[in-house]
């Protein structure tokens, strides 16, 4: 795992979001740079399940040429053994197993996020995984599912299993993505793991990113909704930790992304049944993240469109000019919420 992470710099990682980081989605943000490898959208596994053939897709047609390690997620021993043996016959950089999802729909079934909750099982479960994977094992947590208090025992089980990465959303399960990050607690991780551990939560900008790999000495930062917001952010980001100058993208920059954006996912969809008015709602998930801090006008709008022709008039009508971006969303805005707390504490422990 080592040699993915760059001597001079964190790796950069693309977070894993559901039904948004498909195959489409990795194409169009390696064409802006991109992280340094990629985590799939997670695949279901429970007693009945097989390999999902559209997730399975980010792997066999993937054409970043960068590493991909395919996620699982899930709580049945023997299915996720069963799921394990199948994806490694592919061409993976490892496997993932998710226990950070924090959507109540997944925590509920004792899978993702909600597993925090049973250690003894995320035991076994990390030594039959173990057991059957001879490369690279990897493990996406929160801090914990009620309060950050349970980190010490989480951290005590993930000691035990010789995890090949650790990365950790620095909030906890109740928690969802609506306060700041506990940079201490990934700090603790990083003292006290084995492994390399990668930072993930509130990165939205080159100041964030940076903010929080000082505060805790990860390996690496992933990144997901501020990657969505502005695709520029990995290679800014490379561009930062090795000295070039960082170009701040305009609002015509963000048409031609979020046009690229379209007919990528649009291509995507075709392989099954394209239909327009679905193919412009997909989008919207896409545009939360993207129209936050633009123009209030624009979120209202880009939330009403209902065809291709709309979309794109909307789009031509708020991003044709030259005006730069702004480097953040709205401070505690509904999607981004406590990323500034990185940059305060940086700046107190500067002082």
């Amino acid at each position: 795992m080592l040699s993915l992470i760059p001597d001079h710099r964190p790796a950069l990682v693309l977070a894993p979001m559901q039904d948004i980081t498909d195959l489409a989605f990795m194409g169009v943000v390696d064409s802006y740079g991109g992280p340094d490898y990629y985590v799939t959208e997670y695949f279901r596994v429970h007693r009945d399940s097989s390999l999902e053939k559209k997730i399975l897709r980010s792997i066999t047609d993937n054409q970043t040429g960068k590493p991909v390690f395919a996620q699982m997620i899930g709580e049945d021993i023997p299915a996720l053994v069963r799921s394990t043996k199948q994806l490694i016959q592919y061409q993976v950089a490892g496997v993932d197993l998710n226990l950070g999802c924090p959507a109540p729909t997944v925590y509920k079934k004792n899978a993702g996020g909600g597993l925090l909750r049973l250690l003894n099982h995320v035991d076994s479960i990390l030594g039959a995984l173990r057991d059957t994977i001879e490369g690279r094992f990897t493990v996406k947590t929160r801090v914990g599912f009620e309060t950050h208090e349970e980190f010490d025992q989480i951290l005590s089980i993930f000691k035990k299993h010789a995890i090949d990465v650790l990365t950790i959303h620095g909030r906890t399960v109740r928690e969802q993505y609506r306060t700041p990050v506990h940079a201490d607690l990934v700090k603790q991780a990083v003292d006290e793991m084995d492994c390399p551990v990668i930072a993930n939560g509130n990165v939205v900008n080159v100041a964030t990113g940076k903010a929080y790999h000082a505060q805790t000495g990860a390996a690496g930062l992933m990144v997901g909704r501020g990657a969505i917001r502005s695709p520029w952010l990995f290679q800014q980001l490379k561009d930062s930790y090795e000295g070039r100058e960082i170009i701040v993208p305009t609002r015509k920059d963000l048409h031609g992304y979020v046009t690229a954006l379209y007919y990528a996912v649009a291509e995507n969809e075709k392989r099954k049944t394209y239909v327009e008015q679905s193919h412009v709602n997909r989008m919207k998930k896409y545009m939360a993240y993207i129209a936050q801090g633009i123009d209030e006008e624009f979120e209202y709008q880009i939330r009403r469109v209902k065809t291709q022709a709309g979309f794109f008039d909307a789009c031509d009508t708020f991003m044709s000019d030259d005006r730069k971006l702004p480097d953040t969303p709205p401070v505690e805005s509904k999607l981004f919420s406590g990323f500034s707390k990185l940059l305060e504490d940086q700046e107190s422990q500067k002082s």
